[in-house]
């Protein structure tokens, strides 16, 4: 028999497998289902047509499937859907799709830290970090093994590449390629994300591949359509193949490059440039 505090209130036609803890003054409404290994700690509700997988830690109160914040969200909403080994932390709401049909859709091993917020109809991937007070829009995407951190905010409809790695409080309202990192005061794409490529195992030939790709997307001076074949054609293949895949899908456009001051040299004025300047001013007095 799983494990339900006397103060819960668990509604019996829920599905609870027989090792799940649910601690005291949680709420599980009716059709939800929650599989092995499930714990909720304290005051935890879990909204009709939410399945959690396999093994996932729910902390104090956050509530799973929430209704969508939408004005066209009628008597009949989706479902949530939780995959496995996630660590949802303290006062995380996670809505349910906007459709009867629709679903917002969290993966596998991933961690949600305190007060960050799910919208309607989004799909999380693998092992992605959302920190602090992230707040996710409707309809967005985040790929595999991205990094999201405290406070930013993302656009309805945008895409996140995996392994990007999102500054704190930037706020992003289009899509950011795979890969990259944004910072999070100008919100303006500044290079790779090196630490975490190599942290996942990036060899040096795939970082100079990403490198060569990067170029070609942001200072190569290309128009879309060039930058699109440019890819397809000198990146079939290895880590730099999804840049094509993920760019050619983009409807929303990409986030823009930050770029310092120029580099170049200081342009000095000739001899008798510097003459004529100088008449040229006393004359204006």
């Amino acid at each position: 028999m799983a494990s339900i505090h006397p103060t819960a209130v668990v509604d019996p036609s829920s599905e609870i497998a027989s090792d799940v803890s649910i601690g005291p003054f949680c709420v599980v409404e009716a059709g939800v289902i929650i599989e092995e290994g499930c714990e909720l700690a304290s005051h935890v509700v879990v909204k009709t047509g939410t399945w959690l997988g396999k093994n996932n830690a729910v902390f104090e109160a956050a509530i799973l499937g929430g209704r969508p914040q939408h004005l066209r969200a009628g008597p009949q909403v989706g479902k949530l859907r939780i995959g496995e080994r996630n660590l949802i932390r303290e006062h995380v709401t996670i809505h349910c799709g906007l459709g009867e049909q629709d679903a917002t859709v969290v993966g596998n091993h991933n961690l949600i830290m305190v007060n960050a917020h799910i919208a309607h109809d989004c799909s999380i991937g693998d092992h992605t970090v959302l920190t602090n007070n992230v707040m996710i829009a409707g309809h967005v995407s985040i790929g595999d093994r991205a990094y999201m951190s405290g406070a930013a905010g993302i656009h309805q409809f945008c895409r996140i590449g995996p392994l990007a790695m999102i500054g704190g409080q930037a706020h992003l309202n289009r899509d950011v390629p795979p890969y990259v990192t944004i910072d999070g005061l100008s919100s303006h794409v500044v290079g790779l994300n090196v630490i975490g490529l190599r942290r996942n195992g990036f060899r040096e030939a795939d970082m100079r591949q990403l490198k060569a790709a990067y170029r070609v997307i942001y200072r190569s001076g290309l128009s879309w359509g060039e930058v699109l074949a440019t890819l397809q054609r000198d990146f079939p293949t290895g880590p730099a193949a999804v840049f094509y895949e993920f760019l050619s899908q983009t409807r929303r456009g990409i986030m823009q490059e930050r770029r310092g001051p120029g580099r170049g040299p200081i342009r000095l004025f000739k001899d008798t440039e510097t003459t004529e300047a100088a008449a040229a001013v006393r004359n204006a007095i």
